[in-house]
């Protein structure tokens, strides 16, 4: 494991505040320091240390933090960060036309994002083309074509930004040249039609045993495929001729063309013999011309399919590059399960926290640019990988430090401060003081958050750009307050935030991502927020305003 020293961390640090206006960035000192040998063990352990570290970088002027650098700049010098994504194999400017294949079960969610973002960067790099090609062919009992997906997934990419070809395609459209294809391997001898049950069928692929079906002549073959339109679903497929002494049972004879029942939003009852993702990606990536294709690892087994049947054409394979699985600590994906939720009235709609789609995050506040930098950081690794939902927090709170700031006090408990005066409070809309100011007048009497109110004990306090006070303890609770100092204490006391006691108040309800509500008040200066403006509530986090009632306002989470 290797050791990370102090010198280390702050010379990365050093080195940010230089190139960024005299602000490190945690994320970034980081990267620098994963290119040191830091290993996942060890994050829990240095981020104290970098956040320390970062208070003292970022609190020097320019011309301090460049005299320090000078000293220790050579402790960066160890290993060469690699920026961006490595090159595609074999593409030539111009020339390459990749594609995104969504079925439409539901909304993208934030792990389909990198599919997006990656297809998107590889094609803006190489002046190439991205295909939109919605892959729905047929569905599943258990994961069906949902209508309103095909909407949901172009408004979630075109968020994105992702600059696909107006051109869409859809697989549901081009069934029949999936047919005319299946009937030329038919005649060739490379499809079988099979009335093997499954499990018979699974038994013979495990002992190596080709079945009955897979040596009647091309004729038969082809009288048996004119059946499978009108015989009972299940009881026929088409499946492709491959060596049954293959290493890998999962390659021997796999189903091509299935039977379905199942009601296709696009073209009702028109079709009900399906073709197989890997048939159909088979044919269209030849006459798409995709010269590259990105890919989870466990599709491994669909490109090999895929390129036993171009081959039988003399087609060109296109280039596959696979990306590990992600999962992001913290958070659980699954776009089935959003379906089932949101149908069963548990989930509010597709733009549900709780989904984690693209919708759901536009809605709280997440910038596309935040998800566009979180995605393309992680690069593209065969191994999966596990990263942490701080680290896109940490991009969109960069891109959100302009925001308008204002006090939000969850459950509030009223105090009273005696020989407090009647005070003008002014309060900066940001703490850079340029935004101008929030001005509210003050009696003896506030409101703070229950929270605070429970903790308070027998010391000084301060009410954030206003006034110190001391809390009195009588008994087992302070319930005594009072007036020390407008000025701030010279002792080291807790910030609490607050409201003036006033009906001019606003009920404010907060949804945060796994679903719970917030509820308080809020400042009277929040009623000029517009929907879709993002705020910061001073020490409670970002949100946005997703909608204003009559007698409340109600805001969706984004993160501290």
């Amino acid at each position: 494991m290797t050791e990370i020293t102090k010198e280390v961390i702050k010379a990365y640090a050093l080195e940010n505040a230089i190139k960024y206006d005299g602000k490190a960035n945690q994320g970034a000192v980081l990267a620098g320091l994963f290119a040191e040998g830091l290993e996942k063990s060890q994050i829990k352990n240095i981020i104290p240390k970098i956040q320390e570290t970062l208070k003292k970088v970022n609190s020097l002027s320019s011309e301090q933090q460049q005299k320090e650098f000078k000293k220790i700049k050579n402790q960066t010098s160890k290993r060469k960060i690699r920026t961006g994504l490595k090159e595609l194999p074999n593409a030539k400017k111009g020339k390459v036309i990749m594609r995104l294949a969504p079925f439409p079960s539901g909304s993208l969610h934030i792990g389909n994002a990198r599919t997006a973002i990656l297809n998107d960067k590889y094609t803006k790099t190489y002046n190439g083309k991205l295909l939109l090609v919605f892959d729905d062919t047929i569905g599943s009992a258990n994961k069906q074509i949902e209508p309103q997906s095909y909407d949901l997934i172009k408004e979630g990419l075109d968020w994105l930004g992702i600059n696909y070809d107006k051109k869409i395609l859809y697989k549901s459209n081009r069934t029949t040249k999936y047919y005319k294809y299946a009937e030329e391997l038919l005649k060739k001898g490379y499809l079988y039609v099979c009335h093997c049950d499954q499990k018979e069928m699974q038994e013979l692929k495990a002992k190596g045993i080709e079945c009955s079906c897979r040596e009647l002549p091309p004729e038969k073959q082809l009288a048996r495929w004119k059946e499978m339109f009108t015989a009972p679903m299940g009881s026929m497929t088409v499946r492709l001729k491959t060596s049954m002494q293959d290493p890998d049972p999962a390659f021997r004879d796999r189903v091509m063309f299935k039977i379905s029942d199942l009601p296709h939003p696009r073209t009702k009852n028109k079709f009900r013999v399906y073709p197989s993702m890997e048939f159909s990606w088979g044919i269209d990536d030849h006459i798409f011309g995709s010269t590259h294709i990105l890919r989870g690892i466990d599709h491994q087994m669909s490109t090999r399919v895929q390129d036993f049947i171009r081959e039988i054409f003399n087609w060109k394979n296109p280039e596959s590059i696979y990306n590990g699985h992600l999962a992001i600590k913290g958070i659980k994906i699954s776009k089935s399960k959003g379906t089932q939720k949101i149908k069963s009235g548990e989930y509010k709609g597709w733009n549900d926290p709780r989904t984690w789609s693209l919708q759901s995050l536009r809605d709280r506040g997440i910038k596309p640019e935040a998800i566009r930098q979180f995605i393309l950081n992680l690069g593209i690794k065969k191994a999966s990988i596990t990263t942490p939902i701080e680290n896109l927090y940490i991009a969109n709170k960069k891109l959100l430090e302009n925001v308008h700031r204002y006090f939000f006090v969850e459950n509030p408990q009223k105090i009273t401060i005696s020989g407090c005066p009647h005070l003008n409070a002014k309060l900066p809309i940001h703490p850079d003081g340029t935004k101008g100011f929030r001005k509210y007048e003050t009696t003896q009497e506030f409101l703070i958050s229950g929270n605070d109110f429970s903790l308070l004990d027998n010391q000084e306090y301060r009410l954030m750009h206003l006034l110190t006070f001391k809390s009195n303890k009588m008994g087992l609770n302070p319930r005594d307050f009072s007036f020390i100092s407008e000025e701030p204490s010279n002792k080291k006391v807790k910030f609490l935030h607050w409201l003036p006691a006033t009906l001019k108040n606003i009920h404010v309800e907060i949804i945060m991502p796994d679903g719970e509500i917030k509820k308080g008040l809020g400042e009277y200066e929040l009623e000029k927020l517009k929907i879709g403006d993002i705020i910061q509530f001073e020490r409670f986090g970002f949100a946005r305003l997703h909608k204003k009632e009559k007698e409340k306002l109600e805001f969706w989470f984004a993160h501290c």
